[in-house]
């Protein structure tokens, strides 16, 4: 009888982590990644100007959502100008941004990159600080 209680009180908690490791999680279909190229530095003043590349990683391999639907939202900063988006691979492409840092709006400059599909779509973020 002793066994049997213990064979159960092992199996509750065995059950318990299966069910959490393998609980559907939510992921999204593009991965986007920002990076300074060009004048990077740990803090940055009005006026200064860097560019800044943008990789979108597709992880799925059709994506209804043309490239040009990617979406730029900032804070503190201006676009001065891009390329054009630019295939790297089947699943990569990559783009840079010259932007230029402007008055103060927040403790933070930032940009974000959204894509919205019925694949989940995708958002990257980067954050910079203020001198």
């Amino acid at each position: 009888m002793k066994k049997i209680l213990r064979s159960k009180l092992l199996l509750i908690p065995i059950i318990g982590i299966l069910l959490i490791a393998f609980q559907p999680q939510k992921a999204s279909a593009c991965e986007i990644e920002f990076e300074v190229t060009n004048n990077k530095k740990e803090a940055y003043s009005v006026g200064y100007v860097l560019v800044i590349k943008v990789t979108v990683n597709l992880t799925h391999k059709s994506c209804p959502i043309g490239m040009e639907k990617t979406k730029f939202t900032m804070k503190g900063m201006k676009i001065l100008g891009t390329t054009d988006w630019l295939q790297e691979s089947s699943m990569v492409w990559t783009r840079k941004i010259k932007v230029q840092i402007i008055e103060k709006d927040g403790k933070n400059i930032v940009l974000n990159a959204n894509r919205v599909c019925d694949k989940d779509g995708g958002f990257g973020s980067l954050k910079l600080e203020y001198k």
